[in-house]
């Protein structure tokens, strides 16, 4: 029996932080509740209108070898760079919404929902309203269970979970937030447009039509630089949030130093040249490679390299942003994609709630999208796979927001998910690390496609 994809709506109207419930109780109650910080309604909610913003950066650098993950399983012999969280609050006087970008490689979505949580319970946050970005360095520790990946590769996993180092990143986590809504201040955003020519399509194609990992010139590819700049309200910058695809994968295998790789060094460089921090978000990079790849060790790997290939075209994008605006109004909204799983593919039992198997025994998977709407011209969607770029381009072009971003590798990781055509050619991606079957393209651009159209430009934004 073929399978057709459907599409469940899950929260997609507008998130208010209002006390909800909470005032139906005694006065007394709410106000304890509210003074604990375990109520959704924040500080700014008293002041619709007012946008404010802050931004924290935490060490999550473990002392001690750690497992890492990317390539083959392998322990860390060192430290080359440091890793870090960098933690975004934004509050429009109504919404507050938290934005994570994390030097690490991928988390199974159970670890999200797990810190999303405890988000909820201590801080009254919807995980609607928590992304958790990660910057896909393959030189970066494991962080929780492996998910799907100990399905497609279990011979990676076979040593036991640093439950140790799991709870250090996620209690370093919630505290930054707790920080960075400590701090929230009056703030302007602007928008802008950059260009990179830091990455290459990896899917090298031979004359028998197979796909292999190399480089492929003429494949698709993206080089926008989407970014967004949080200006103080003295027109001080505070902080960009830079999207780019790129995999984190310039270190190869053979690298035991721990790195943020690529995403983590242009974060470094920009700050050091603005002085502000840089939240790296990756994009639809998973047939985009950095233009030089999986290098044996540091002094050969050309990562510097991207401090001018990189790092100087969002400089260069940074300054084209003249114009900021302290009127911001946050929405969000998320959509559930029901598309068909590969056949004979097992499921990990942390994320049962991602897979579902019908009467007649065909199973398929829940893909969770979330969205951002800022004002009216800035649309940002999410989705915790690693996405083909040709697809995200097509959503961009056919979106009716002029600022239309795809964030990757976001709260969690569902494998890859390839274009339809390429399919047909196999390899890695598509054989070893993919539970889709080729209808996904067409299941998730007209799930997403449609939202931006409808669900999201209905959505009030005064």
């Amino acid at each position: 029996m073929k399978m057709h994809a459907k599409v469940m709506n899950v929260q997609h109207a507008t998130y208010s932080f209002g006390a909800g419930v909470f005032f139906r109780l005694i006065i007394v109650l709410a106000f304890l509740l509210y003074a604990a910080g375990l109520t959704a309604k924040t500080p700014g909610s008293k002041t619709p209108g007012v946008f404010r913003a802050a931004v924290v950066k935490i060490d999550i650098t473990p002392n001690s070898p750690k497992m890492l993950l990317g390539y083959q399983a392998r322990q860390s012999t060192g430290v080359h760079d440091r890793i870090y969280h960098r933690i975004i609050a934004l509050d429009d006087g109504v919404n507050q919404f938290f934005l994570v970008s994390s030097d690490i490689c991928v988390i199974s979505p159970s670890e999200y929902d797990h810190v999303a949580g405890l988000l909820q319970q201590q801080l009254g946050i919807n995980p609607q309203n928590f992304w958790w970005s990660l910057t896909h360095t393959h030189s970066a520790p494991e962080v929780g269970v492996p998910g799907l990946p100990a399905v497609f590769m279990g011979e990676r996993y076979k040593h036991p979970v640093d439950t140790a180092y799991t709870r250090e990143v996620e209690e370093k986590l919630i505290n930054g937030i707790i920080e960075a809504r400590k701090n929230l201040a009056a703030a302007k955003l602007g928008v802008g447009w950059g260009f990179s020519q830091a990455n290459i399509n990896r899917r090298a194609i031979d004359e028998n039509g197979k796909a292999s990992l190399g480089m492929n010139p003429d494949g698709e590819v993206d080089r926008r630089i989407g970014l967004m700049r949080i200006d103080k309200a003295d027109g001080t910058p505070l902080v960009l949030i830079s999207n780019y695809p790129i995999h984190g994968t310039v270190l190869g295998g053979t690298n035991l130093d721990i790195s943020a790789d690529v995403p983590g060094l242009v974060s470094e460089y920009i700050e050091e040249k603005t002085g502000v921090p840089l939240l790296f978000i990756n994009g639809a990079a998973g047939n985009l490679a950095p233009i030089y790849s999986t290098y044996p060790n540091i002094r050969s790997s050309h990562l510097g390299e991207f401090r001018v290939l990189l790092g100087d075209k969002i400089l260069a994008a940074n300054k084209l942003i003249t114009t900021t605006t302290g009127t911001v109004k946050l929405n969000t909204g998320s959509l559930m994609v029901e598309t068909p799983r590969r056949a004979g593919l097992g499921w990990p039992e942390d994320m049962g709630k991602y897979s579902r198997t019908s009467k007649t025994g065909d199973n398929t998977i829940l893909l969770p999208i979330r969205f951002l709407k800022i004002n009216e011209d800035i649309a940002i969607w999410s989705a915790p796979v690693e996405l083909f770029c040709e697809i995200s381009n097509a959503v961009r072009e056919s979106s009716p927001f002029p600022f239309t971003f795809y964030f990757g590798y976001t709260n969690g990781w569902l494998g890859y998910l390839p274009s339809e055509d390429q399919f047909k050619y196999g390899g890695y991606e598509v054989e070893t690390v993919c539970p889709f079957t080729p209808s996904v393209q067409k299941d998730l651009t007209e799930a997403v496609v449609g939202y931006l159209h409808g669900e999201m430009r209905s959505m009030a934004t005064k």
